[in-house]
């Protein structure tokens, strides 16, 4: 018997082949990084069921299995190497591979001599980004994969980072995109990425072949990579498997699989990790804490059916979550709602206040603040009374509890936010740009990669004796660390400990950028959801030094802040604008998607109608899409550009035809190349105005993936020249630009002067 195991980055794959290299036995399973203790059993099962005599010849691959197999003396067959002679064997004439992993991204060019681009420091477009994209969604995989086959449009989605992506659909799902849409605009932003992010430039053509497991399970994603590359890919049989087949092929050593299986167990039993100290030393001084932070509760009255003084209500419609806080005139706390939005807080919000009106006849509301990422739509939908961007709602809420607050830290879903306070004032702002580690997603992710509950994984860290070393990294990196946490033998206890500690040390170092601690503030007001989390908690008191506030509402302190800025806003006997009971029982909302097309930009509008015609509209960065008012261009410098540009029309001449290129400083020189060439004698042609659709067709050709997006668009510029059937493309070289005599010199910017070089060797 031949076996090859591929140990990857989620999942185990294993593969038994008798001696005509049939398979007898295969399996596919996510080992939730237990990765000794899920090889150790399948080692004994395959030995007891399959394996007569207890030896087998055995090797290992995979992106998780090299130190494994250097451990146990098992000889390691390179993943790259292993997928090349499958391919070899079962599909002789592959010209190109693609495969994508759990969290790696592979091309293998196989014709012309074999070259391999793989992802490097970034999991974007990998199988763990859809993951995440389709939690994002309320969706598993499978269900995302059939939502985005009824699609009717895409929308551009950024697939270089899950954060940067995130950052690109939570404001689509908060306007009401359609989620099947967003789903085939998440799977197109995959193979966008593969392209242009691995192939960088050469040609995917010929034969092509799609492996791992995001390629195996989307019908959608497969179709989307066939239509972008214009070609149609073998998804063979057993994909999954094609890395393990290579090992197997391969192997020419024997092992005894109970005794490697007892030397994987012994593995197992050592902890070699950098550990730090304890989050609690004893059970005592765990208590102490808890009681300390019991005391910072908001104070609380019975609503019961016959209340009828004035109401405030607060409603902070965020990211991931909605939250409605209810208080009366002393600010005390009279109802609380917390849950997902699932992708449209609209109807939340409805059945809230429906059932405030159903439970409390008397209701007498005097005020209506929305607050968050929805906070406009809410205001509108409803009829709010005010609007109050979160920061200072946050500020509110927290000096409720600490009057001399000078300094508040907010973790959310996937925001981070604090805020410096001086005299009384908000003097600083500090949030999460482009990275999402540290927030409370990040937590999450780990916890069912785990195989956990959110709040079971958290109060597993808080007695960890020894919480693994993690330091503050990106969630991609982190991961990579937590599996070699586990290899060394780290339990799980210690990894949840390890995590919380993280998501500090990156909150005050790489989010704040902090010297040091002491700079921040003593007079700490710590909120979100994600300070739920004790060992978070704990962990932000023992980096600061100092004993923090941390609300009994720390989840709410956005629609409580808002609640208390109603109250301090509304007249004494004010009632709200809020919609009646009647007004909310006809409620409707209907969305539609648009392009704006009321100048260049052409925002991708959410016009979201509510009952009565009123409308709401999102998507737009300038009030056109409200007034109805187009741009004249009547005083717009950039439109007379364009015009006169544009205004640059071919003439025959007698000499042939040339073509230039409409992008970087071509775009600026159009008018005198245009007339030179034209007096010479020459028909000039350029290309059209950059567009989206013409980058795509040009980003085979990119071989770069950092430098600029204006350089990438010159690919696409090039291209359609080059269908035009033109005698020459005049795109030279440029070290100098004109001298304006406004500075020291006057060079282009090194992309700008050289480019054309670029263009030559890699557009055909």
């Amino acid at each position: 018997m031949k076996i090859g195991l591929d140990v990857g980055s989620t999942t185990i794959k294993c593969v038994v082949l008798d001696s005509a290299d049939n398979i007898v036995y295969s399996t596919y399973e996510r080992h939730f990084s237990h990765i000794l203790e899920k090889s150790e059993e399948l080692l004994r099962r395959v030995a007891g069921q399959y394996v007569s005599g207890r030896r087998a010849e055995l090797a290992i691959s995979g992106s998780a299995g090299m130190g494994m197999a250097e451990s146990v003396g098992v000889p390691f067959v390179q993943e790259v190497f292993a997928t090349r002679v499958a391919a070899d064997r079962l599909l002789p004439g592959t010209d190109v591979v693609i495969e994508l992993g759990g969290e790696d991204a592979k091309i293998l060019f196989l014709t012309g001599g074999m070259e391999v681009r793989m992802n490097g420091s970034c999991a974007g477009g990998t199988g763990a980004f859809i993951d995440q994209m389709a939690t994002l969604l309320k969706m598993t995989a499978g269900e995302m994969d059939e939502a985005a086959q009824t699609a009717e449009k895409t929308y551009t989605i950024a697939s270089r980072c899950g954060v940067f992506a995130k950052s690109d659909v939570q404001p689509l799902i908060n306007q009401g995109a359609k989620a099947r849409d967003i789903a085939a605009s998440i799977y197109q932003a995959v193979v966008n990425q593969t392209i242009a992010g691995l192939a960088q430039g050469r040609p995917i053509k010929g034969n092509v072949l799609y492996l791992g497991g995001p390629l195996t399970f989307s019908k959608c994603l497969r179709e989307s990579f066939d239509k972008t590359l214009g070609v149609t890919g073998i998804c063979p049989e057993n994909s999954l498997l094609f890395v393990a087949l290579g090992a197997a092929f391969y192997v020419d050593q024997s092992f005894d699989l109970n005794a490697l299986a007892d030397r994987l167990r012994q593995r197992g039993a050592s902890e070699t990790y950098r550990s730090q100290p304890p989050l609690f030393e004893t059970r005592e001084e765990y208590e102490v804490f808890q009681a300390r932070h019991a005391k910072a509760r908001v104070d609380r009255v019975p609503f019961g059916p016959d209340y009828a003084a004035p109401v405030h209500i607060g409603i902070d419609s965020g990211s991931t979550t909605v939250k409605v806080a209810v208080i009366d005139q002393e600010a005390r706390l009279l109802f609380t709602d917390y849950r997902p939005n699932l992708g449209n807080p609209v109807p939340l919000i409805r059945g809230v206040l429906q059932q405030l009106y159903d439970e409390h006849p008397a209701l007498h509301v005097a005020s209506v603040t929305t607050t968050g990422y929805g906070e406009e739509l809410a205001k509108n939908a409803f009829h709010g009374d005010y609007g109050v961007v979160e920061t200072v709602a946050h500020f509110t809420a927290a000096r409720h509890f600490l009057p001399n607050v000078d300094f508040i830290i907010d973790i959310g879903g996937q925001d981070m936010k604090c805020f410096k306070i001086e005299n009384g004032a908000i003097s600083n702002i500090f949030l999460n740009e482009a990275c999402s580690s540290g927030c409370g997603s990040f937590l999450q992710t780990f916890a069912q990669a785990l195989g956990h509950d959110v709040k079971e994984f958290a109060r597993l860290g808080l007695f960890a004796d020894r919480p693994v070393d993690l330091g503050s990294r990106c969630t991609v990196f982190m991961n990579s660390s937590v599996k070699q946490a586990q290899k060394d033998g780290a339990s799980v206890e210690n990894i949840s400990a390890g995590l919380s500690i993280s998501v500090v040390k990156n909150a005050i170092y790489k989010v704040i950028r902090a010297a040091s601690p002491e700079e921040l503030g003593r007079n700490v007001v710590v909120q979100g959801g994600t300070f739920y989390n004790e060992a978070v908690l704990r962990a932000f008191e023992k980096e600061m030094g100092v004993e923090v506030i941390r609300p009994d509402i720390a989840g709410l302190m956005g629609a409580f802040g808002a609640a208390l800025y109603g109250r301090g806003k509304a007249a004494p006997g004010q009632s709200s604008t809020l919609l009646d009971r009647e007004a909310l029982a006809n409620f409707s909302q209907e969305t539609e998607s648009r392009a704006c097309g009321l100048c260049g930009n052409n925002c991708q509008l959410t016009v979201n109608t509510f009952a009565g015609g009123e409308t709401f509209i999102s998507g737009n960065r300038c009030d056109r899409p409200v007034t109805g008012k187009a741009d004249g261009g009547e005083r717009n410098l950039y439109a007379y550009k364009r015009k006169l540009i544009l205004s640059c029309k071919p003439v025959p001449g007698k000499r042939g035809t040339i073509g230039i290129p409409l992008c970087l400083n071509m775009w600026e020189l159009l008018p005198f190349w245009h007339t030179f060439f034209t007096k010479l004698g020459f028909a000039v042609y350029h290309s059209p105005l950059s567009s989206r659709d013409l980058y795509l067709k040009g980003q085979t050709t990119i071989p770069s993936d950092t430098v600029c997006f204006p350089a990438k668009l010159t690919h696409g510029h090039i291209q359609f020249l080059s269908r035009l059937g033109l005698d020459a493309i005049f795109y030279p070289c440029m070290t100098y630009n004109i001298d304006e005599g406004l500075g020291d010199n006057h060079y282009n910017c090194p992309v700008v002067a050289y480019y054309p070089e670029v263009i030559a060797g890699n557009c055909p």
